[in-house]
């Protein structure tokens, strides 16, 4: 199962499960975690939830040698990057959280991070850019010139740095953010459901109207990036393990 589901009490706890490609998503786990978050969202007895990918890394984001699927129809791409959550989702961050993974963690409620977590925008690296949200969750969490720097150069920005940047909640040692992440959730499932979720809608309705103009604007950047032949080579060059050829073109 590429996502595997566990409740705990009034809390769901979501764990991608594709450890051999570092949770990079393909069809399948685009899918299973769109039905995991649909069975959250459906069910009430659940009030929020955690996600997670293990103790040794977040997610890779897209495997590119077979790419992610279909955007789902309540979840968007990756089955949640589109969605727009009416419970706390709560991202608990161990390793990598790079390009889609980071996007994900963007679209959750909130971010738990251990100290060995990472966050990273690698796809200029390929000749693309963030397609799922990054292009604009990410300036919008981040001081401007720090998402700039995160989106151009695609370096990584370690958890410490995020915290004191804001992006991170809480910074746990290793192996210790699945724990506060679910103490977070515990404490606000303990709370008025309907209270709770109008608080998170009014909060989020807030960005609701400019996020379908910022969607658009990505649609327009992943088309002319994807068509280039330089994405072209900078994804045969990074399977290959190659340094590209960019010709700009």
């Amino acid at each position: 199962m590429a996502v595997r589901t566990e409740r705990k009490g009034a809390v769901l706890v979501l764990t991608m499960d594709r450890p051999e490609r570092r949770n990079a998503f393909d069809g399948a786990m685009t899918r299973a975690l769109d039905a995991a978050l649909n069975e959250f969202e459906d069910d009430d007895s659940v009030r929020a939830a955690v996600l997670t990918g293990g103790p040794d890394f977040f997610s890779a984001g897209t495997d590119i040698r077979v790419w992610a699927g279909e955007p789902t129809e309540r979840g968007g791409p990756y089955g949640i990057a589109g969605r727009r959550l009416r419970k706390p989702l709560i991202a608990a961050v161990e390793g990598a959280a790079a390009g889609g993974g980071f996007e994900i963690a963007l679209a959750t409620t909130m971010i738990v991070a251990s100290r060995t977590a990472f966050f990273s925008f690698p796809e200029v690296g390929l000749g693309l850019v963030a397609e799922c949200g990054g292009l604009f969750r990410a300036p919008r969490a981040l001081p401007l010139n720090v998402a700039r720097e995160l989106l151009l150069t695609g370096d990584p920005l370690p958890a410490q740095r995020a915290h004191e940047l804001g992006l991170v909640n809480r910074l746990t040692e290793p192996g210790a953010a699945l724990g506060e992440a679910l103490a977070i959730a515990q404490r606000i499932a303990g709370h008025a459901p309907i209270a709770v979720r109008e608080t998170l809608h009014a909060v989020e309705a807030a960005y609701a109207a400019d996020d379908e103009d910022r969607w658009l604007d990505t649609a327009t950047a992943k088309e002319r990036a994807r068509a280039s032949v330089d994405a072209t080579e900078g994804v045969a060059a990074f399977l290959a393990k190659r340094p590209p050829h960019w010709t700009g073109t």
